[in-house]
């Protein structure tokens, strides 16, 4: 019988382990699950921040449904925003606009989006090229002692009353215009401060009376004689009781001696000693050659109603001097 060869046994094959990562820390194969999906995360978070930012400065030209991007570009882009009727968004040109303001936000009032009105003036702008209010005829116009003048025009009627004599005219070199001087009833006074006055007699109980005088008009003078005379009416409450008012008879347009004028007719209401009364007044307002038109104005109160018709006599006998 053969002997068994004798076996040798295999030799056992040993796997080096790794060496340690460099520092002896662990490798990414030997950290939790849980440690390595955190790391991927916040590596993400910063990439998309990234991303974000690039947008942003950008000035969403890339994305303009962007909400932070679109905010970025109006703060950029929209131009200031100046005075009325002058935009540099419009002109191309920021010197364009005189004085700027910071940019609003839409819905938001702005001061410089609108006139502004000073004192009741209205300026126009010069792109509008409208005509000027000035600062006494919009104060005029708001006064509620007077209301604005009839639209068109509405002639002077013939008053109650029979004329009064008259010797001549009474020429007012001051003012450039001449008109009746009546005789009797009428009698002058001290025109200061007036150019010339002519009064009738005190009435019992008031001391208020009719009234002829003429003078350079003493309001400012505005761009055509009806706002003038509308003016001119305003003043005259100053000769007439506290608290009265004014109800329009008559405005129309005038030539004196080949001069441009308006004629304005009105009635004053006011009360004395608690009793309504009232005056029937006229006032001619004639372009004269000087610097200032000349005002003619005659009121005369109810109390003395037979005199009215002296306000057509005065009225259709103005001349220029």
């Amino acid at each position: 019988m053969a002997a068994e060869a004798e076996t040798t046994p295999l030799p056992k094959i040993v796997v080096p382990a790794p060496p340690p990562a460099p520092g002896g820390g662990k490798g990414l194969g030997d950290m939790p699950m849980r440690v390595v999906y955190r790391t991927i995360a916040a590596a993400t978070a910063v990439a998309a921040v990234g991303v974000a930012g690039f947008v942003v400065l950008r000035g969403g030209d890339d994305d303009a449904s962007a909400p932070s991007a679109v905010a970025a570009h109006t703060a950029v882009a929209s131009p200031p925003v100046g005075t009325p009727g002058v935009s540099a968004a419009t002109t191309g040109d920021p010197a364009a606009t005189p004085a700027m303001t910071p940019a609003v936000t839409p819905g938001a009032a702005s001061p410089a989006a609108s006139p502004v009105v000073s004192s009741g003036s209205v300026t126009a702008t010069p792109s509008t090229g409208a005509a000027t209010v000035t600062a006494v005829m919009q104060a005029a116009l708001s006064d509620p002692r007077i209301p604005a003048l009839p639209e068109g025009d509405r002639r002077l009627g013939r008053l109650y009353g029979r004329a009064a004599p008259s010797r001549g005219a009474l020429k007012d070199d001051r003012s450039g215009v001449a008109f009746p001087r009546f005789a009797k009833v009428w009698k002058l006074a001290s025109a200061s401060p007036f150019a010339t006055r002519q009064m009738l007699p005190k009435v019992k109980g008031t001391n208020f009376r009719g009234l002829l005088v003429s003078c350079p008009v003493p309001i400012p003078v505005q761009a055509s004689p009806r706002d003038t005379a509308f003016l001119a009416a305003r003043w005259t409450l100053n000769h007439h009781p506290s608290g009265a008012t004014i109800a329009w008879t008559a405005s129309q347009p005038i030539t004196v001696s080949d001069r441009d004028g308006w004629l304005l007719g009105f009635t004053v209401n006011y009360t004395i000693k608690g009793k309504k009364r009232k005056a029937m007044a006229a006032l001619a307002l004639v372009d004269v050659p000087k610097d200032k038109p000349a005002l003619v104005f005659m009121t005369i109160p109810d109390t003395q109603k037979k005199h009215w018709r002296d306000i057509n006599t005065v009225m259709s006998h103005i001349r220029v001097l």
